[in-house]
């Protein structure tokens, strides 16, 4: 058995200790869940561990050996591999390209094709998988693309492999495949760190869970001796977990309609009614269409045929996010790094793109009003900040999420589209993105929100869409069913 272990390791930033004093231990043989919310320290552990980042003071060990690194190649050259919640595969090139990239074998000075294939093929064979080495990438599915990642990180033979949200864009169905591969790599004297927010995957797939809080170890338990409920408690110390309250109730407005909308292969003849100070929720597995049919409702992506009435006014076939801005819509996308958000500038311009016509005169920014619709979101979401002027990239993963939301806030809209709002980010921040969900609707904003995550669906909703491949084949109402029959509806299955 190897051990990983840290002795008063501390991560010191201007203004943050972000590692206070932190001695913990990770054994092979198992999966050793990391857990916290955001900025807890968890993601600065790993990268210490990772070589992206040195610790201000103390040490770690791997069997008894001090390792100290100044870079990730040396991190990788003593067996400790990271993979992240953002991949880095390459779509045009083929699976061992892919998992070879930049030291493929040659005979020579040319690539050795045979031998590259043959290679990736025993590693993926020895994760339990069978992926042809040849095949582009982008004709994979996002669990076999995440299979990939981690064989990549395999090919590096490492003692010590991190795995950061590895579930993150996966569907159900393909989270037991991903489970599979690592319990295979459980059995392969490997020491795996588990990253995750999903707390109900945590008994699935873990042996241990490892808590920090605040920078601090909370403690080290057995996953089998403990309940989410205990969990949460270690991880947040006392947090309510609430579902929606009673008076979040739609008026009899509609607000926005769709009739028979259509897209070539993304979806076809949806039609549904929003209504004033709705909350509605369309539920379905990846590919279901869900992200393709906002991205068409609010103009960023063109639709074939069909309707969509906003306020009883029927929009352009060729309407635009900046028309549909001005009709009201928000969209804060599945892809917030890229979609969302400028990571480069500040967070105060972030919180104020979508609203520039209230913050300029023409050309010429109004600064202190932009400061102070800025300042209006940082405190009204409570979003943790070193500094309004900081990059946006300096943020955790639920307060990026919080700018986002911020940023269409500002600009008060009256239909708010969220798409997996709640990806990435912990208990704590989807309970303040659910609550900025009903206090808009107390105030008459509708919602429609998307997520894999079905439980949220249940907690947050007034009604719930069903979509599958492309087409509404369903809707409920979330006191009418369990979170088991609402995961068999959107498979597909008719037997509530």
């Amino acid at each position: 058995m190897s051990v990983l272990r840290t002795e008063h390791i501390a991560k010191q930033y201007p203004g943050c200790l972000a590692l206070d004093d932190v001695t913990v231990s990770f054994e092979s043989g198992k999966v050793n869940a990391l857990l916290g919310k955001n900025g807890s320290g968890k993601s600065t552990l790993v990268k210490c561990f990772s070589g992206a980042i040195q610790p201000t003071s103390g040490s770690f060990y791997l069997d008894d050996e001090k390792l100290q690194f100044s870079s990730t190649a040396e991190a990788n050259a003593k067996g400790f591999a990271t993979v992240y919640q953002e991949m880095s595969l390459v779509p045009s090139l083929t699976v061992a390209e892919n998992i070879f990239l930049g030291r493929m074998p040659k005979k020579g000075k040319i690539i050795d094709w045979k031998k590259a294939n043959e290679m990736a093929a025993a590693l993926l064979a020895k994760m339990g998988v069978h992926i042809d080495p040849r095949q582009i990438v982008s004709r994979l599915s996002m669990w076999q693309c995440q299979v990939v990642e981690i064989t990549k990180a395999m090919s590096y033979n490492p003692s010590v492999l991190m795995l950061d949200e590895p579930t993150s864009s996966l569907a159900s169905s393909e989270v037991e495949c991903l489970f599979s591969v690592i319990r295979e790599l459980k059995k392969q004297n490997i020491i795996i760190i588990y990253i995750s927010h999903k707390l109900h995957e945590v008994p699935q797939i873990t042996d241990t869970i490892t808590v920090l809080r605040d920078g601090k170890f909370v403690g080290t338990v057995n996953t089998a001796d403990v309940s989410n409920a205990e969990i949460i408690s270690m991880m947040f110390g006392q947090t309510q977990i609430r579902r929606r309250p009673e008076d979040i109730v739609p008026g009899k407005a509609v607000v926005l309609e769709t009739k028979d909308l259509c897209r070539k292969d993304k979806f076809r003849d949806v039609s549904f009614q929003l209504y004033e100070g709705e909350v509605l929720g369309i539920a379905g597995m990846l590919g279901a269409g869900r992200t393709e049919l906002l991205k068409s409702i609010f103009g960023a992506d063109p639709y074939d045929s069909g309707e969509i009435y906003v306020k009883g006014q029927k929009t352009s076939r060729h309407a635009t996010p900046v028309t549909m801005k001005k009709r009201g819509l928000g969209l804060t996308p599945e892809d917030r790094k890229n979609e969302g958000l400028i990571l480069i500038h500040s967070i105060c311009d972030n919180l104020c793109y979508a609203s520039m016509d209230k913050t300029s005169r023409g050309w010429f920014e109004i600064r202190q009003k932009r400061i102070g619709a800025a300042t209006r979101q940082i405190q009204d979401l409570e979003i943790k900040l070193p500094s309004m002027f900081a990059a946006a990239g300096s943020l955790s993963g639920g307060n990026q999420q919080k700018v986002v939301v911020g940023n269409w806030l500002n600009n008060e809209p009256s239909i708010m589209l969220y798409d997996e709002p709640s990806r990435g980010i912990d208990v704590s921040a989807k309970q303040q993105i659910f609550e900025i969900m009903w206090e808009q609707a107390r105030r008459g904003i509708s919602t429609i929100f998307v997520s894999s995550e079905l439980e949220e669906l249940l907690e947050v909703c007034n009604r719930i869409l069903i979509m599958k491949e492309g087409r509404l084949i369903g809707e409920v109402r979330p006191e009418d069913v369990n979170i088991n029959q609402l995961y068999a509806l959107s498979m597909g299955d008719e037997q509530k």
